[in-house]
């Protein structure tokens, strides 16, 4: 697991390396609602593309806040979880969206 390796020491910097990614968060939020196909995140998600879609999943997945079971069918049927491990990182996701509507709030204030 070569990603593994690459994490920072610091514990809040390798946070933010583990869930850092234009979609993390956004993946993250919807599974925490339970277990997505692919086609389902890429419409509640429509404006990333496929391509960095399964590339953010498969960063989740070594990281081990994400998990992938794939089900032998015709055509193949691919579910993605949040993991214990992910589903601990709910309370500072919901921080994270707090924070940023006090933000925005704060600064249209300014106006």
């Amino acid at each position: 697991m070569p990603v593994i390796k690459e994490l920072p020491l610091v514990p809040a910097e390798r946070t933010l390396k583990v869930i850092g990614g234009r979609w993390k968060v956004f993946v993250l939020y919807y599974l925490f609602e339970g277990s997505k196909r692919l086609s389902e995140l890429r419409r509640l998600i429509p404006d990333v593309s496929q391509k960095v879609l399964v590339q953010q999943l498969r960063e989740m997945e070594e990281h081990g806040i994400v998990d992938r079971e794939v089900f032998a069918e015709v055509p193949p049927r691919v579910v993605y979880t949040a993991t214990k491990l992910g589903l601990s990182l709910r309370p500072i996701v919901k921080s994270l969206c707090d924070w940023g509507r006090r933000h925005a709030s704060e600064l249209r204030a300014l106006d």
